[in-house]
């Protein structure tokens, strides 16, 4: 097939034909050709050479010609692309480096092999042009709900057609059981877009949180409107849902908005849910607030928030324990997720042999270390004192405050309390050098004698051991593995060093050792993420 039956108008036609099929510009199908052209007439002329085809955009001539780049003497590594300034003079009045020379070639004869590659050539151009358009398109669909009709399925993923592209439902996106035919509609949520070298992959998902706020935005204007906002989503796919809102308008209840009138807003989403049960709950501020009315339909006694520790303890009536749980622990673990906070459930009962327990540690302490009978011993621990350190360094009034205690009982206490803590801290001292703890990291500011042992048992003996130490391992954290939080156990944490306290210690360590220029410290301070400092990956954590 000779080249010139081509350089007609028919080469723009079939651009543009192909360019209308696959919904791309003609430019890109034009650029294609020439691009095939330009190799095959390589193939004629030598690989070697910069051959290159334009083709005319209002005549649809093809004009082949051979390009020479000017570099210099010692620059010429291709004779037949190259030349230097002094082979460029008969060609060029004043040639200079970077300049080229253009000599028109004759155009070649496509051969049925030439003719074939040309045309993979131009596929594949179509096809990666078609990939990024389709990209281009979707990229800016992810997190919004998309319609589509089913393809089919393979290996249970679903093949979804969205109109210009396929997408996927993967099986463990699908909601329970679901089973679709094809061209059966389908609607899902855009979870990611990515682009991949067999072009743009688009994934949907049914079970995502997002999915169910979405629809939620479809059915009540005054979320799409911004008067009402979600605030959190929990989901158990297909079984039960919590969703949390807040309105900023105070004469519309966001409850009810979202349920609407007999319940045709929330029905409508249970609907698309496969019958998935919702509770909408009212979104507070307050921490105990919220998770009080997340636990419904059970009751709560009282609430107890460890926010350092990201936990929180719910104390609820003993009949009212399984219907807090939930069937196979349901209700509580959507909670959990809608707040943020690990949930521990217990009983009225269970709280109160605790408190208990600790009534009678606590007695148990001051009657050994200071040497009390039992009566005087539980007589602090109810007015509050929890350690020796309260008893030996709280103002005098204090003790003083307590029925029966005179100011002569009270230095007393004091006393002795002082003398049982200094001798512990001998003890620990004298412990911490036993086993190898040197004077820079004994006299370190801040460490007790009683954290230099604890230290100096895992190892840490000097002050540049104390500087390695990541923030978390002194004053532990919480890392999230799986998607539940895993406990990472400090070594200062019984001391209850708080992870502020741990970072600033280990900064001031590694400036009195000179690794920190300490100018540099207000500039970059350490990040931390809200759970550990330098906090571990979570295959370290787990």
């Amino acid at each position: 097939m000779a080249i010139t039956s081509a350089n007609q108008l028919e080469l723009l036609q079939t651009a543009e034909a192909v360019a209308r099929e696959k919904m791309i510009e003609p430019e890109l199908v034009i650029e294609a050709m020439e691009d095939s052209l330009a190799r095959a007439a390589k193939s004629r002329y030598g690989a070697e050479m910069d051959i290159r085809v334009k083709i005319d955009r209002r005549t649809g001539n093809a004009t082949f010609t051979r390009v020479r780049t000017v570099v210099e003497d010692d620059a010429v590594e291709n004779y037949q692309a190259e030349l230097t300034v002094a082979q460029a003079r008969p060609y060029l009045d004043d040639p200079k480096v970077g300049d080229e020379i253009v000599d028109e070639v004759p155009p070649v004869e496509l051969g049925r092999i030439a003719a074939q590659s040309a045309k993979q050539v131009i596929l594949q151009r179509v096809r990666e042009a078609e990939r990024d358009r389709q990209y281009e398109e979707f990229k800016d669909r992810a997190g919004t709900i998309i319609n589509g009709v089913v393809k089919r399925e393979e290996y249970g993923n679903i093949i979804v057609d969205v109109g210009r592209g396929e997408a996927i439902l993967r099986r463990n996106e699908k909601i329970g059981r679901e089973s679709y035919r094809p061209n059966d509609r389908i609607r899902a949520y855009v979870k990611d877009v990515r682009r991949e070298t067999r072009g743009p992959q688009i994934f949907l998902s049914r079970t995502d949180p997002q999915f169910m706020a979405e629809l939620f935005k479809m059915e009540v204007p005054e979320i799409y409107d911004g008067i009402i906002e979600i605030k959190a989503v929990a989901r158990d796919p297909g079984s039960r849902a919590k969703i949390a809102v807040i309105s900023y308008d105070n004469s519309i209840d966001p409850v009810g908005a979202c349920v609407g009138m007999r319940g045709s807003r929330v029905q409508a989403v249970v609907g698309e849910l496969q019958g998935e049960k919702i509770d909408i709950i009212p979104w507070n501020e307050d921490q105990a607030t919220f998770l009080v009315n997340a636990l419904q339909p059970a009751e709560v006694s009282k609430v107890v928030i460890d926010e350092e520790a990201g936990k929180i303890e719910v104390v609820v009536p003993d009949e009212q324990l399984s219907l807090a749980i939930g069937r196979r622990g349901q209700n509580v673990r959507l909670a959990s997720q809608l707040t943020g906070l690990d949930i521990d459930i217990l009983t009225e009962e269970e709280e109160s042999k605790r408190r208990q327990a600790e009534f009678n540690t606590r007695t148990q302490l001051f009657m050994e270390a200071l040497d009390l009978d039992e009566f005087f011993a539980q007589l602090l621990v109810a007015e509050g004192f929890t350690d020796l350190e309260e008893v030996a360094y709280v103002d005098q009034d204090e003790l003083l405050s307590i029925d029966g205690v005179d100011e002569g009982t009270a230095q007393e206490l004091q006393a002795r309390a002082r003398d049982v803590l200094e001798a512990r801290a001998k003890a620990a001292l004298d412990s911490a050098r036993a086993l190898g703890a040197e004077d820079s990291l004994i006299e370190f500011e801040g460490l007790t004698p009683q954290m230099v042992e604890a230290l100096a048992k895992d190892g840490i003996k000097t002050l540049e051991d104390f500087a390695t130490c990541a923030d978390w391992e002194l004053a532990g954290g919480w890392t999230t593995s799986n998607g539940q939080r895993v406990k990472d156990d400090g070594l200062l944490e019984p001391f209850e060093v708080s992870l502020e306290e741990a970072q600033t210690m280990v900064m001031t360590a590694r400036v009195m050792l000179g690794w920190v220029d300490p100018t540099e410290l207000d500039a970059a301070p350490e990040d931390t993420d809200g759970e550990t400092g330098d906090e571990p990956s979570e295959e370290a954590g787990a």
